[in-house]
This record gives structure tokens, sequence and C-alpha cells, in this order.
């Protein structure tokens, strides 16, 4: 058995198919096959059950993929202590972040990471929440950022910071539209304008729906659209109101077409958490990203 073996096997294990793998480790799939059917023919053991769908692990492979990922994780360790031998952080972060949010937080990352850990190397990636939390469990990614995740028991999350969300609406032109809009709106007011939101299961829009419904009412959606740049796009040509974060209409085209008025009674939040994956303890490079996180996102994405 070698190292790569059993990454091939963790990784084969961790997506469920040898061509997902693959395409993750960049390595040819015939290639791929072969390794680890040289693992399973060293330790005489079937380690994956090969079906239409894909690849599972065996019990054998379940106890391996326990093991491997220790194994892995430890050599990982033993690389990143020997780089803070020689006085640096070594090793690679893949990080997901919301689309909003990595408009606002990757050339800052990517600049502050470079500078403290500059032997070390960051992959970040945008993506929706659902999608990252699944690339959390298989490796793909070491962190995310996700807004008003709900706990699970291969995820860890710890609260970062709670983004206001504004009502948004296309600029107005008259002196009066624009005093009108910078008053905060009731709660109870939203439901009487169409909305521009995304499908469920989006947060936001479950937000929306779930504290409307302690006043005993409903949105009003004029459109579904899952994307905050068509949905603001949207909103600007007057299609209707969107809830969304100061960050992302300052990060969107063209910010100047658009308002933002202040929703209370209640005041609305997105709780944006930072997760990892409870299965694989974090290195030291991820921890120090982390805290370089932890450091730098809330003065960007609460500024104003």
């Amino acid at each position: 058995m070698d190292l790569k073996q059993l990454e091939y096997f963790v990784r084969v294990a961790e997506l469920g198919s040898f061509t997902r793998a693959s395409v993750a480790l960049g390595v040819a799939q015939p290639a791929l096959s072969r390794q680890i059917r040289l693992l399973e023919v060293e330790l005489r053991q079937n380690l994956l059950a090969r079906n239409g769908r894909g690849a599972t692990p065996t019990e054998a492979g379940q106890l391996l993929l326990a093991h491997g990922r220790g194994i892995l994780h430890q050599v990982e360790r033993a690389r990143e202590e020997l780089g803070r031998a020689r006085g640096a952080l070594v090793g690679r972060v893949a990080l997901g972040l919301p689309p909003s949010v990595a408009k606002a937080l990757t050339v800052p990352l990517v600049r502050e990471f470079s500078a403290r850990m500059p032997d070390a190397s960051l992959s970040i990636s945008e993506g929706l929440s659902a999608a990252m939390r699944e690339a959390l469990t298989n490796g793909r990614l070491d962190i995310a950022l996700l807004h008003n995740a709900g706990p699970a028991a291969d995820i860890e999350l710890t609260h970062l910071l709670d983004e206001p969300l504004f009502l948004v609406q296309r600029g107005g032109e008259g002196g009066a539209a624009r005093t009108a809009r910078k008053k905060p709106l009731p709660l109870a007011e939203l439901a009487e304008l169409p909305l521009v939101i995304p499908s469920r299961p989006n947060t936001i829009r479950m937000l929306v729906e779930t504290e409307l419904a302690k006043l005993g009412l409903r949105p009003r959606i004029a459109f579904e659209i899952d994307g905050v740049a068509a949905i603001l796009d949207l909103v600007a040509d007057g299609a209707g109101s969107a809830v969304l974060s100061r960050n992302a209409v300052a990060t969107s085209a063209n910010p100047q077409a658009l308002t933002m008025r202040a929703v209370h009674k209640p005041a609305l939040h997105s709780r944006l958490m930072v997760a990892m994956s409870s299965l694989r303890p974090a290195t030291l490079t991820q921890q120090a990203m982390l805290g370089l996180i932890r450091e730098v996102a809330p003065g960007l994405l609460l500024k104003g």
C-alpha cells in the first residue's frame, strides 16, 4: 500500500464515483481504477462495490476509509510540522464562498493569505450552500461560509457574523420617493410588495417566509429567480423588489440604479456561518485560514 493508492481510494469512496474522483484528482480513470484494484489485491479485500450509479465502500472499505482519512491527515500534519521547522506554514486550503460574499472577500483574503502563508496554497470557489455542504463532506472543500446553515452530524458550524438584510428597490427619481425610502419598512408591509426572490430552499427565501408567517402573513412572489445578479437586474428594471444584503447590492454591476431600505419590527438578518467537516481535523494551515477569515470578513461585509 502506498499513499497515492490510499488517497485515490479515499477520494473515490467520498465522491461515490470513479468519474468524479478522476476529475477531482486529475488522474485518468483507467489509471485510477488500476491503482485501487492493486490495493484490493494486496489487502485481499473488495473495498468498493461498483454499480451503474457509482461506487460505495464495502464493510472492509468503510474500515479502510476511516483509517485512510486519519493517515492522510497525519501525513499532511507531518508536512506542516516540517514546514514550521523552517518557519513556514505549508499545505493547501480549499475555501468555498457564496457568490456575493466572494466578490467582497476574494481579493483581500488572497492578498493576506499570500503575505502570511507564502509557502501554502489557497483555492477559492463560489457555490450555493447545499452544494458547498456536500463538498465539505466529500473532501473537495476544507472550509465554507454558509448562510443560515442548520446543524448536521458531519458538519461543524461556528458563527461568523449576522448580515442585515434590506429591501432593495429600483432607484426613485423624485425627492419624495427618496425621502420615503430612507425610513425603515415594517416587516408586515413587506408582504404587500411584489418580490423578486430565489426559489426554495434558498436561505433568504425561507427566512422571509418564516418571519412573515410569524405575523400571519405570506410574501407576494412576483418572480422566482435563482441568481443575485439577475434578481438585481430585474429590480432595476422595475419588475419588483428584493430582500438582500448591503454587500450584494454594493458589489452588483449597477448599484446606483438601486436603493436600499432597512426592514424592522423585526429586522431581518442572514447568519453567516463558518463550516468545516467534522470527519477530518483541521490542519495548522486551515486553522490559520480560519483566523484570517474571522479577522478580515466582518470589517468587509458589515462596513457601511
